[in-house]
């Protein structure tokens, strides 16, 4: 019974894995011209979870290990608010 239980698993169709991911997964550059011309670049690579990222800013480790939710969260409170002229 073991035997043709293998056979049949040996039968089927290898299973699909998905793509090996890049070291860099997502990159965000960001331009700011409110006070002049100032540019920041954050990299998220991978880690050993599919849904986390090592996160480095500006070519410095800021975060071992942040989510894509947390990564945008961060990026939208890190620049000031500017009032208005009117």
């Amino acid at each position: 019974m073991q035997a043709g239980r293998e056979r049949a698993r040996v039968a089927r169709p290898a299973p699909e894995y998905p793509p090996e991911l890049p070291e860099l997964r997502r990159e965000i550059i960001i331009r700011d011209h409110d006070h002049g011309l100032v540019e920041h670049r954050i990299e998220l690579f991978k880690t050993g979870r599919r849904d986390c990222y090592r996160v480095v800013v500006d070519g410095v480790e800021w975060k071992a290990r942040m989510g894509w939710s947390r990564a945008l969260e961060a990026v939208r409170k890190s620049f000031v608010r500017v009032g208005s002229d009117y």
